[in-house]
């Protein structure tokens, strides 16, 4: 036996990297889907009221999601965003990554994933939370 103490609230900075991680995976879904040639549906859960009887249920709709990335010529540029915010990479005024084909988008995208995770870009999306959060003050 042992003394433990669970822990209720997580630390900001490890919610904000699995946010982040979770969006990339949204972007790794899309990017396949658009290469297959097929549509990426990803679906949550929504409570709805019914106005009649008060009654709370649970329905499924799904997510629009809006692509991090557009073509220029024969290259893609992608942009991170943490909420609508573009983080700024290099933590000055870079905030484009140059990819060459849709492939090796996929792999820049599992590799900025790791990265996230590593917490390499935890600056960058600090200075993105701060100004999100400075929206909802007003």
């Amino acid at each position: 036996m042992v003394n433990a103490v669970r822990q209720v609230k997580m630390d900001s900075t490890q919610f904000r990297r699995q946010k982040m991680a979770k969006k990339i995976d949204e972007q790794v879904k899309l990017a396949i889907a658009l290469r297959d040639g097929q549509t990426c549906v990803i679906k949550r859960l929504r409570n709805v009221t019914d106005k009649a009887t008060g009654l709370v249920s649970q329905m499924e709709v799904s997510k629009r999601i809006n692509q991090w990335w557009w073509t220029e010529g024969n290259r893609i540029l992608l942009q991170l965003k943490y909420g609508t915010r573009v983080l700024l990479l290099n933590g000055k005024d870079k905030n484009t990554i140059e990819i060459g084909s849709g492939d090796e988008l996929i792999k820049v995208l599992e590799l900025v994933k790791t990265s996230v995770n590593n917490g390499e870009l935890d600056a960058a999306i600090e200075a993105a939370s701060v100004k999100v959060r400075e929206r909802f003050k007003k």
